[in-house]
């Protein structure tokens, strides 16, 4: 149990609410639409009441194919204040991918956005999940029906942590897509941990800005739910555009902006932006790795730094950050959180030597019960997880990314890690963004290729990125294919998508 003494998730809201009724929690950034703690709250125990009565039950999935918007909000903590499972779909997801993930998790129910309702009617179509859009007479049908005297309410009894709160399914990209299974004894463990921070990340007076998508697990906790555990003011944004949402930063006077590289990387291009940030006391980027040329840029810009962390979803999802040893530097993504253990493991299962990278092993109370549906390939026996991700330790024990071992890239028998050559490739100031993958060669097995994107209105030649790799880099690791691109493709929460530079996708 956490020190706010919370089993369920949603207790968390309900604290709040009885802590600060009348304050303001949430803000549609688009329509100007708010809501109290008292009066989500309200709502949440109707909308947990409302799925009791169109016949779901504990441990039944719900999925949600909503945007950044108060509804969002609404039936993710109704579904884990009735004991249901959560599983946030991206709003991006075709029919057939929304179709396959429904199927596999036996998901009940949908909720879906009007924006999205024909995908999602094509999508439940053909499995047995029951489907109502935001606003229709079904969605509306199960708000009434919790209001009603004889609506099923949560249960009183005890709420045992470890029942799954959440089914997120990660990305994929060593093989298909797979299930992490998220308890509520996770997710209020890193919230904990988070809060362990001194001074915490998210203040009870704070007006954060939410343009990271929900479906993912950073916003879904790392930021939703240290919003409403502290009883900060979020404002919901469904779409990131760079002029734009510095005037909505304005306008609703953000304090706290968490956010994924791509909005530093557009942001660095804005005049006057330490004017513009002037209300911002708190910028923390996420979800992948910042180019220490943005990181330095922008702070050099905004006047002030931006905190860098490392987090997956297995965690829920933080696992590190800058903020725990207040040491800001580019390329790091600092020291564990309070309560999480890390270890950097060799390949012979030893801990590393020092100033060595190794994989990343995680142990805490954070950490995720295993895959879907029957909770394997979860932490060992001993609670550890060995994370796939190559760190080594600062002489500060500070921690930096080396890589992710599934994107391990083998020339002539040689490991050869991409973020290594990419820092090289980023130091360049004319460049904006690099990946680098692993492409076929007849005779040395893999060769490296790299994809550079160069900063607007700037140029950079192939001949100019070849020689810097050359005088930084082993011949076996320099890129024997260089490619200049506008820019580089993104997933949704930032993340550079090398799968589909792989594929010819540029």
């Amino acid at each position: 149990m956490t020190r706010s003494g919370a089993t369920n998730l949603a207790d968390l809201l309900h604290a709040t609410a009885a802590a600060r009724p009348d304050d303001v929690a949430f803000v549609d950034a688009v329509t100007a639409r708010e809501t109290t703690w008292a009066t989500l709250d309200a709502s949440v125990d109707a909308m947990a009441a409302g799925l009791r009565r169109h016949g779901l039950e504990r441990g039944d999935r719900v999925a949600l194919m909503l945007g950044n918007r108060i509804e969002f909000v609404a039936v993710y903590f109704a579904t884990l204040r009735a004991g249901m499972v959560a599983l946030p779909l991206n709003t991006a997801y075709t029919a057939h991918e929304v179709a396959d993930l429904l199927a596999r998790s036996g998901a009940r129910l949908l909720v879906a956005d009007e924006s999205v309702e024909e995908v999602a009617g094509l999508a439940t179509a053909d499995v047995p999940t029951d489907l109502v859009v935001v606003g229709d007479r079904d969605y509306l049908a199960i708000e009434r029906a919790g209001h009603r005297a004889d609506a099923p309410r949560p249960d009183a009894e005890e709420f045992d942590p470890e029942s799954l709160a959440v089914l997120l399914f990660t990305s994929g990209t060593s093989g298909p897509s797979r299930g992490a299974m998220l308890s509520h004894r996770a997710l209020l463990a890193n919230i904990e941990q988070l809060r362990g921070i001194d001074p915490e990340p998210v203040q009870p007076d704070d007006v954060v800005l939410v343009v990271l998508p929900l479906f993912h697990v950073y916003a879904l906790n790392a930021v939703l739910g240290m919003a409403v555990a502290t009883g900060a003011r979020s404002v919901l944004v469904p779409r990131f555009s760079p002029t734009q949402t510095l005037e909505l930063v304005r306008t609703f006077e953000v304090t706290n902006v968490p956010a994924a590289p791509p909005v530093f990387v557009a942001w660095s291009h804005v005049p006057d932006l330490d004017h513009q940030l002037a209300g911002v006391r708190t910028l923390v980027s996420g979800a992948a790795p910042l180019a220490p040329s943005v990181f330095t840029a922008f702070a050099e810009l905004a006047g002030q730094p931006v905190w860098e962390g490392y987090g997956l979803t297995e965690a829920a999802p933080v696992v590190s950050s800058t903020m725990v040893g207040r040491r800001p530097k580019p390329g790091c993504v600092g020291s564990p959180l309070p309560g999480v253990e890390v270890r950097l493991v060799d390949e012979a299962g030893e801990d590393a030597d020092e100033d060595d990278p190794g994989e990343i092993w995680v142990r805490g109370a954070n950490l995720f019960s295993g895959y879907w549906p029957d909770g394997s390939d979860g932490p060992d026996a001993d609670g550890w997880y060995a994370t796939g991700d190559v760190a080594y330790r600062d002489e500060d024990g500070d921690l930096h990314l080396v890589d992710r071992r599934r994107d391990l890239i083998i020339v002539s028998g040689f490991n050869v890690y991409p973020f290594e050559i990419e820092q090289v490739i980023a130091s360049h100031p004319d460049v904006a963004e690099v990946a680098v993958v692993g492409i076929p060669h007849e005779h040395t097995g893999e060769a490296v290729k790299a994809f550079v994107a160069p900063l607007p209105g700037r140029a950079v030649t192939r001949e100019q990125i070849a020689a810097l790799c050359e005088s930084r880099l082993a011949r076996f690791k320099c890129p024997t294919v260089i490619e200049l691109v506008e820019r580089l493709p993104h997933s949704s929460t930032g993340k550079i998508a090398r799968a589909r530079l792989r594929a010819g996708d540029a």
